[in-house]
């Protein structure tokens, strides 16, 4: 089934790929109908060549009937309607859709008939030589010269007519083709009766064809490699054939000049000594980096380097050898890199989408309420001193480099802690006597821990446990009391010597008593009041130093002996350490006895000791080969290079990666290709049909129009010899045209001047380019020149085209504030140390990029910058203002000491992290 040269079948047996046939006209077909007679009586069918008579049907038997069939001119016209609206619920039918109606047209007298003509053109004959009587009328006609290379004088004798005398020359002749205007009838009538201007060319000019000839093969060539070990490419070995002519014309083409098969030894063959394996390899996944999406040559990016978001990461792809040692029957897989078109199938991804995680700042909740007094040892009973402690928890984790998270709990000191408590639940109100009245609240109390949790009851034996309380349910006719509405805020956050926090609560009277009810309380009763935040103002809490690198140390040996590391402990356990303070608000660091012992954070923890990771390289690649074949002597010169891959980056201090992953050196040896040179010859006159022959045509008879010219094309040596063809066509490339159109004008043919380059084309699909010419000479004034749509004098086409796709890819940037590597700071902006900027600036994010298979590609077919970008704002921090100091106010005493107070006032809030207001106590002097 495969298929195959045509030259390796039988020529003689080739079918036919192509035979005449005529074609009617699909507008023929509506001139013309079948005019069908009516069925003649049934006849018997003769038999043996005999005619049944009629009295010799005895019985009932099969016969045939005939009738007349021709195909007529139509000379009915018809005329078609169509359904509007078609019959429903049983209405009428619709009537005929079409009419038809005889022409009326009066028979013509005979010989005066109306007929059609139409124009029929053969096919081109056979290309041949002009006899020597053709020639004659065309001995002294001249053309100008087109120039050569040569140098060498124009003759005026017509090359094409001239016998050949070499094999391979130009042989121009010419060839013809019938022209008849054929009545509807079928009757061949005079050209003239076919309008039709102009009337097509019945004569041109052509080239003799001539086949390709070459000489035998040559010998085949030595084996190009020896098959061992390690060969990576089959060898192969070659023969060659001349050229004694090329083809002409139409001729048949030159075959392979050179032809080249894989060696085969069967020796080689049952050794398996070239028989290799491949397979793809690949490297580790480098780091996610943003920047691949990204311009690399935005200054912006080069200075915020925590972009974040849609990246791409990326690794090395190679492929190897898989080889069978003899006799052993195993694979060894060699893993120097080798051409990839040797391994089967695609390659793996080279890249693949992935995404960097963008910092976050931790976020914390609010403070909880202070707990109860707890000390620190719940067994050391002669301690009284103890702490209220205040928590919060992680609401967000941090992520990146940011700082950590703040610390978590806060203490004060506090006197006379408890470690166990009574927890007490009221029941009801049990009346002394009758329904209401006085009564008393049975309480149950249960001995709790400073965790909550339900201890003996022997453990709170040093408090008194409550058991009953006093308690009234209201008669019918007392006074009627709502509940005590919430505690109100505390005044204070805290308390100082200066000020205490307190809150409230408060009910209302609902009902006044009847006679000889209970009465009201007093309005004082209807409000309570009680301290609140009654804890000091000073804090304290522990804070730690980040966490140490981890490091190997003697101490944690009995850790890892005891400790099991979840099987992960290859490696060893090392430590990690930290500094902890006691830190005092609003203060600084303070002796550690100021913080609960109990809750400080540990300053030594294990941690897996990081294995080191040393650089993996591959083995170098084979040499690239030199070339075999000869180079040019001006070329430059032919290096050979190899290469290695990183497998796997060095980590944790491994053994970094060389230096060295490309070396190339110069070939040595090659051999210098022979020069050879086409020579160009002048072109010969303009060759047209012989006047004998045009005259003998219809159509054209000025000696005018396209004809053909040729030139002789000579091979040269180095030293300007004559050398061979086939030289010329191994080493100096495609023979130069031998044949081409040359025009002589005629006398109202329109002249334009060359098609000029084609515009540029614009980005997109939808866009064009157009070409240019103009008229020349007396063209400029023929009004026929002017029409464009048989003239045109621009042409246009679409350009080439390919589409890709993009779509956002990743995260957001942080905003980035414009203005590149400027140093000074810009209006409304503040830049000290450090400092985040502010104002107006933009924020990034990455495309990818697809073609039309869904392919990943590079992000600037998309983009010239690889991303989209879109405007942003950092507001800026702006810092508490208050006014200028007032004036002091008058001293408070006439006489001895006394009071002047002086105040300021808040004019504008900080805001987003500007500085805070200071407290606007008064100033008193």
């Amino acid at each position: 089934g495969w298929t195959t040269y045509h030259a390796n079948c039988h020529q003689k047996d080739k079918p036919q790929s192509q035979r005449r046939c005529f074609k009617v006209c699909d507008w023929h077909l509506e001139l013309f109908q079948w005019e069908v007679s009516g069925w003649e009586r049934c006849g018997l069918v003769p038999f043996a060549g005999g005619e049944v008579g009629a009295g010799s049907c005895v019985t009932a038997q099969h016969g045939l009937q005939r009738r007349s069939v021709r195909c007529l001119r139509n000379l009915n016209r018809t005329r078609p309607r169509a359904v509007i609206a078609p019959p429903l619920y049983g209405g009428a039918p619709c009537p005929n859709l079409t009419e038809s109606r005889a022409c009326g047209v009066p028979a013509c007298p005979l010989g005066e008939e109306e007929h059609t003509y139409s124009l029929r053109v053969g096919s081109w004959g056979e290309c041949r030589l002009p006899q020597p009587k053709d020639i004659v009328d065309l001995a002294g006609r001249t053309m100008p010269d087109s120039g050569s290379d040569s140098g060498e004088p124009s003759t005026s004798r017509l090359q094409g007519y001239k016998t050949p005398h070499r094999p391979g020359e130009v042989e121009i002749g010419y060839q013809t083709r019938q022209v008849r205007c054929v009545r509807s009838d079928g009757r061949t009538v005079a050209l003239s009766l076919c309008l039709q201007d102009p009337i097509p060319l019945t004569f041109k000019s052509c080239v003799i064809a001539k086949d390709c000839e070459t000489s035998e093969w040559s010998a085949w060539s030595p084996c190009s490699q020896t098959c061992d070990w390690g060969g990576l490419t089959p060898g192969f070995r070659s023969r060659r054939r001349g050229v004694w002519s090329v083809a002409v014309g139409a001729g048949r083409r030159c075959p392979e000049l050179e032809e080249r098969e894989a060696f085969s030894n069967p020796l080689i063959e049952l050794a398996l000594f070239c028989s290799h394996r491949f397979a793809w390899r690949t490297s580790e996944w480098k780091t996610c980096q943003v920047s691949l999406l990204l311009d690399q040559q935005d200054p912006r990016h080069h200075k915020h380097a925590s972009l974040c978001g849609g990246g791409i990461q990326t690794r090395e792809v190679y492929c190897i050898q898989i080889t069978m040692e003899l006799g052993m029957h195993r694979l060894k897989e060699v893993t120097r890199p080798v051409d990839g078109k040797l391994c089967p199938g695609p390659a793996p991804s080279a890249s693949q989408l992935c995404n960097l995680l963008c910092p976050t700042e931790c976020v914390v909740s609010a403070w909880s309420a202070w707990g109860p007094c707890l000390p620190e040892n719940c067994q050391d009973r002669h301690g009284r001193r103890g702490f209220k402690m205040r928590q919060r928890q992680v609401v967000v984790d941090p992520v990146g480099a940011l700082a950590g998270c703040p610390h978590l709990i806060e203490s004060i000191p506090c006197e006379d802690p408890m470690c166990y408590e009574w927890i007490v639940s009221e029941g009801i109100c049990v009346t002394r006597h009758g329904k209401c009245g006085p009564g008393d609240r049975i309480l149950t109390a249960v001995c709790k821990n400073k965790k909550g949790e339900e201890v003996p009851h022997h453990l709170c034996s040093e408090l008194p446990r409550p058991e009953v309380v006093a308690c009234e349910v209201p008669c019918a006719m007392d006074c009627v009391i709502s509940e005590w509405s919430l505690w109100s805020l505390c005044s204070h956050s805290c308390s100082s010597k200066n000020a205490e926090g307190s809150q409230s609560r408060s009910r209302s009277i609902l009902a006044l008593p009847a006679e000889g009810g209970k009465a009201c309380p007093p309005d004082r009763a209807l409000q309570e009041h009680r301290a609140c935040n009654d804890h000091p103002c000073v804090h304290f809490f522990w804070e730690t130093s980040p966490w140490s690198s981890c490091s190997e140390d003697t101490l944690v040996t009995a850790f890892n002996a005891t400790v099991n590391w979840s099987g992960e402990a290859t490696c060893g356990v090392g430590v990690q350490t930290r500094k902890v303070f006691c830190m005092k608000s609003n203060s600084g660091q303070v002796t550690p006895k100021r913080c609960p012992e109990s809750i400080k954070p540990e300053a030594v923890r294990p941690c897996l000791l990081l294995c080191k990771k040393d650089c993996l390289v591959t083995p170098f690649s084979e040499w690239t080969r030199c070339p075999t074949a000869c180079q040019p002597g001006n070329a430059t010169a032919i290096k050979q290079s190899r290469y290695r891959i990183i497998v796997q980056d060095a980590a944790n201090g491994g053994q970094a990666c060389p230096d060295t992953l490309y070396e190339e050196r110069e070939c040595e040896d090659i051999p210098i290709c022979p020069v050879y040179r086409w020579k160009t010859h002048h072109w010969s006159h303009c060759v047209l049909v012989p006047d004998s022959v045009r005259k003998g045509l219809p159509g054209h008879h000025e000696a005018c129009g396209h004809g053909l010219q040729s030139r002789a094309v000579t091979c040269l040596s180095e030293h300007n010899d004559s050398a061979e063809v086939g030289e010329c066509l191994r080493w100096a490339g495609a023979m130069p045209s031998r044949v081409q159109e040359c025009l002589i004008p005629c006398k109202d043919d329109c002249t334009f001047t060359p098609w000029s380059k084609f515009t540029a084309c614009s980005p997109g699909c939808e866009s064009t380019r157009s070409r240019r010419r103009s008229l020349t000479g007396r063209s400029r004034k023929r009004d026929k020149c002017q029409n464009t749509e048989v003239y045109p004098q621009v042409e246009t086409e679409p350009c080439p085209c390919e589409v890709f796709t993009s779509q956002p890819h990743g995260n957001w940037s942080d905003c980035i504030i414009g203005g590149g590597g400027t140093s000074e700071p810009q209006l409304g902006m503040r830049s000290h140390g450090d400092a985040k900027e502010c104002g107006e600036g933009v924020r990034l994010r990455a495309i990818a990029c697809y073609d039309i298979t869904g392919r990943l590609v590079e992000p600037s077919r998309c983009s010239s910058s690889g991303y989209i970008e879109e405007s942003c704002t950092i507001p800026c921090p702006f810092d508490c203002k208050l006014s200028d100091w007032s004036s002091w106010s008058p001293c408070s005493s006439s006489c001895g000491p006394g009071v002047k107070v002086r105040s300021k006032w808040l004019k504008e809030k900080p805001y987003n992290g500007g500085r805070p207001c200071p407290k606007l106590d008064l100033k008193n002097q």
